[in-house]
């Protein structure tokens, strides 16, 4: 009996010790709870409108824009001389427009739009 009346006590003991820290936890929480209420919400920041930059165009873009202007279609080397590409981008350009089926080959060397 004795031994049973030993470890009540340990256990007693041990809940004592538990409530003590679960008191403290619950304080804790409470000025967090304050604090965070006490806050007082920040005043708004009005952003300034930034100036977009005008979006860059990519080369598809530039060359089915012009072969869209062309009313009876244009040949590559017109576009070499309004774009300012290579020959070698302006070829992979319109193989790429053509396989979307952007742009077509009406005659011999000349594109128009599909």
């Amino acid at each position: 009996m004795s031994q049973l009346k030993k470890d009540l006590k340990a256990v007693a003991k041990d809940l004592k010790g538990l409530t003590q820290k679960t008191d403290k936890m619950i304080k804790r929480l409470d000025k967090l709870e304050k604090a965070q209420v006490a806050k007082k919400p920040k005043a708004k920041t009005v952003k300034k409108a930034v100036a977009k930059k005008p979006a860059k165009i990519s080369a598809s873009g530039t060359v089915l824009a012009i072969v869209k202007r062309g009313r009876k279609g244009v040949d590559k080397a017109t576009l070499v001389k309004k774009t300012g590409f290579k020959d070698t981008s302006i070829h992979a350009v319109l193989y790429r427009l053509t396989k979307q089926g952007k742009i077509k080959k009406d005659r011999k060397g000349l594109y128009v739009k599909a």
